[in-house]
């Protein structure tokens, strides 16, 4: 990969896999649809490897997504390799098929995304791997007594996407390799421009271009990013299980990245301005915000982060879920979706699954992703639905 680490980041956002053998004149690669690509000869056909800037087929790629593995590797110092998924749970479940092998023991963030932990306790099962869960604000000594000889991965998620624990990323990921053991974090929530994850000392860091970098809530989308010691086996996996990405969505994702660092900042400045405001409301206990100092691991967001996303969560005080439920139906602006990290806002019912750890959160949670909207509209609306609760 193409990288240009002098640059400073909103710089390299703008700029990041606009190679003119690929653009030309354009400001932006042109869209490539293509499955099957003509060579001139026989010999060219038995001697092409795949990489960017090489047509080979369809599934190893065009323009639009070569563009797009390059401006990723050029914001995330470090990467040496970045292969793209079809979402950001084939990335996340693509990366540990790449790491994991009959036999081996997986030590996996009991915080981790729902369909994450649903993976290690069907497919990984089923393959041979056992899975132990940790608690997420283990620290690094903790999380070693839990290795053993079979332990070949560490899994973490910084901060939890349910319940927001911040993790001692940099701590567990030196213990990890003092060990042989790979690391690889889910770093969706604050995306290389919060917590570039090659400097903190992972292994492999995985996106969800879904959410923040599409921006748009229109395609389906997941990175895999790798230092030089694992590129090419994440990338050899990711061939094997016939991963792909369209051109057009590659290209979608691609215009999103260009305006993601502005894009973070307003959802940062939104979500503190609506935590604060909940904060204060009798209806409300914790903040599960990684910007607060109520919410677990806050010192580990103060020292590592260079600022927060438009996700959080807070508990509603002396209600049940019902009541939890009731509440987000009556909400008019805040959509009530999946997924987040697009331009609208959303609120959902948040019900954490835990194996190793049992939180008390003080009441129903409910997530809020901050979106682009005017925050005192949004808070107008949250405090409408509190009016009736």
């Amino acid at each position: 990969m193409v990288t240009d680490d002098s640059k400073r980041i909103d710089t390299r956002l703008v700029t990041g896999g606009r190679r003119k053998a690929w653009t030309g004149r354009l400001v932006s690669p042109p869209v490539e649809r293509a499955s099957t690509l003509i060579f001139d000869s026989v010999e060219q056909m038995r001697t092409s490897r795949p990489a960017p800037g090489t047509y080979v087929y369809g599934l190893q790629g065009t323009t639009s997504q070569w563009a797009l593995r390059e401006a990723l590797a050029d914001i995330d110092p470090g990467a040496a390799g970045v292969a793209l998924a079809s979402s950001g749970l084939a990335a996340v479940t693509t990366a540990l098929l790449a790491v994991l092998q009959s036999g081996d023991e997986l030590l996996m963030v009991d915080s981790a995304y729902i369909p994450t932990r649903q993976f290690c306790d069907g497919t990984l099962k089923k393959m041979g791997v056992t899975t132990r869960y940790y608690d997420p604000l283990a620290s690094a000594e903790e999380v070693a007594a839990l290795a053993g000889d079979r332990t070949r991965a560490i899994f973490l998620e910084s901060p939890g996407s349910l319940s927001f624990e911040v993790q001692d990323v940099p701590g567990i990921a030196a213990m990890a390799r003092d060990r042989g053991i790979v690391t690889l974090l889910d770093n969706t929530w604050a995306t290389p421009l919060l917590f570039p994850a090659f400097a903190h000392g992972v292994d492999i860091s995985i996106l969800a271009l879904t959410k923040h970098v599409g921006g748009h809530s229109d395609l389906l989308m997941g990175a895999i990013s790798s230092t030089q010691s694992w590129a090419d086996r994440v990338e050899r996996t990711v061939f094997e299980l016939g991963q792909s990405v369209s051109p057009d969505d590659a290209w979608l994702a691609l215009r999103g990245l260009r305006t993601l660092g502005l894009r973070l900042k307003r959802h940062e400045a939104s979500s503190l301005e609506l935590a604060r405001w909940l904060q204060d409301h009798p209806k409300v206990g914790a903040i599960r915000h990684p910007a607060f100092d109520g919410c677990p691991g806050h010192a580990y967001w103060r020292r590592d982060f260079a600022g927060s996303s438009g996700l959080f969560a807070f508990a509603l005080k002396d209600a049940n879920k019902a009541g939890r439920d009731a509440f987000v139906d009556r909400l008019r602006i805040f959509g009530l979706g999946y997924s987040w990290g697009g331009f609208e806002s959303l609120a959902v019912p948040a019900d954490p699954v835990r194996t190793a750890t049992a939180p008390d959160f003080g009441g129903p949670l409910v997530r809020i992703h901050a979106g682009l909207e005017d925050p005192a509209d949004l808070i107008a609306d949250l405090d409408q639905a509190f009016a009736e609760t």
